[in-house]
């Protein structure tokens, strides 16, 4: 159990997370949930702009909604996924499990695909002005 522990406590932290969102609903506006800074600011989406609206809708079951959202939060919530899992069964193992975040090309990728986000989602021409949230 004791190898559970940790696994068990960030699993609940992601549980309340997960009912904070529920409650709040980020898909009303002027809702409890907070802004985005970024776009509040400038008036521009982040890259993780819509996060909180992604992982309503998977938590609602409508995954198109959720891709229209932010489609690499959800990827990149699919990789976590995959990490937690890994890490669990690499405690209760005793050795550790080898995951997407040991890979040589892993930090690069993520620079780059995040920018690319980050550019294509605010290009204000089609079929790009369709991922603005």
């Amino acid at each position: 159990m004791r190898a559970l522990s940790a696994p068990l406590a960030v699993a609940g932290g992601a549980g309340v997370c997960c009912v904070a969102v529920l409650l709040g609903d980020p898909t009303t506006p002027g809702g409890p949930l907070p802004v985005c800074p970024t776009k509040a600011l400038f008036g521009i989406d982040c890259p993780g702009c819509g996060g909180m609206r992604m992982v309503y809708s998977l938590l609602h079951g409508d995954i198109r909604a959720a891709l229209h959202y932010n489609a690499l939060s959800l990827v990149v919530l699919l990789l976590l996924g995959w990490s937690a899992v890994a890490w669990t069964v690499g405690r209760l193992r005793g050795r550790p499990v080898g995951t997407w975040l040991q890979w040589r090309w892993t930090p690069i990728v993520f620079v780059i695909a995040f920018a690319g986000w980050f550019v294509v989602r605010n290009l204000p021409f089609a079929p790009f002005s369709g991922l603005f949230v």
